[in-house]
């Protein structure tokens, strides 16, 4: 017989789907994450920014370990977005929380991703560069064709592959901080997740994309407010589709 208090169950990743119209709400509520310190919010960008640059100027291993810590410091702006949600006082270390909670399999989580990536890669040059190869050897005009086909068949082959990783990392970070679910079955939390909200989704990655246009136009510096609504935007979309959370 069970002594109290009986600990309760772990959360298994369990999942809703939403309207699509919610796609809306995900980025005003990020806007308004932002919006009570907006400052602070770009200071933190600024950091984040300044760290990856950093790190992808060291030849191969800086690359490496951005990615390796992509997810640890996706965690820390994820925290500073539950603070400002729960009206908690925003901080600058707010952004390493991810170095004091589940480290570990945060960094398996980029390692994952970058294994993933690896066998994307391969399989792109594999099948869509020996035609371009081919093409560019067989020279004009049969080989401009053949050339241009293998270029088309590598970048539908990209998006193809791509996007089920995408999906699958999407909520993944959030899924292992806050809930600490292991590496593995927060990817196939995220993934079932982005698969039961795909119209959610696709309407609000049409959204990003404008946005992104906009904010590339003053010298890219419009970045310093879109990341943090972003963030701000996949921790409210986590909220809204995860359940006991």
């Amino acid at each position: 017989m069970e002594t109290f208090p009986i600990q309760a169950p772990a959360f298994n990743g369990n999942s809703r789907a939403v309207p699509a119209s919610n796609a809306f709400e995900w980025l005003k509520q990020g806007w308004a994450l932002f919006i009570v310190n907006p400052g602070l919010w770009i200071a933190l960008t600024i950091v984040l920014l300044v760290i990856l640059l950093g790190l992808n100027i060291v030849p191969m291993i800086g690359t490496l370990a951005a990615n390796l810590l992509m997810p640890v410091l996706s965690a820390g702006m994820l925290l500073a977005c539950q603070k400002v949600s729960n009206g908690e006082e925003l901080e600058i270390a707010d952004l390493f929380a991810g170095f004091k909670q589940n480290t570990g399999d945060m960094i398996m989580l980029g390692v994952l991703y970058m294994v993933a990536m690896l066998i994307i890669v391969v399989v792109v040059i594999v099948l869509g560069g020996g035609s371009m190869a081919g093409g560019v050897l067989m020279g004009r005009p049969a080989g401009v064709g053949l050339a241009f086909g293998g270029m088309l068949l590598a970048m539908l082959l990209w998006l193809v592959l791509s996007v089920p990783l995408f999906m699958a990392i999407w909520f993944a970070p959030a899924l292992v901080f806050f809930n600490r679910m292991a590496p593995v079955d927060a990817l196939k939390a995220s993934f079932n997740a982005c698969l039961k909200n795909f119209l959610s989704l696709l309407v609000y990655g049409l959204i990003v994309m404008v946005l992104m246009f906009f904010a590339a136009l003053p010298a890219f510096l419009g970045f310093l407010v879109l990341i943090p609504v972003l963030f701000g935007s996949v921790y409210v979309s986590y909220r809204d589709i995860f359940v006991a959370n």
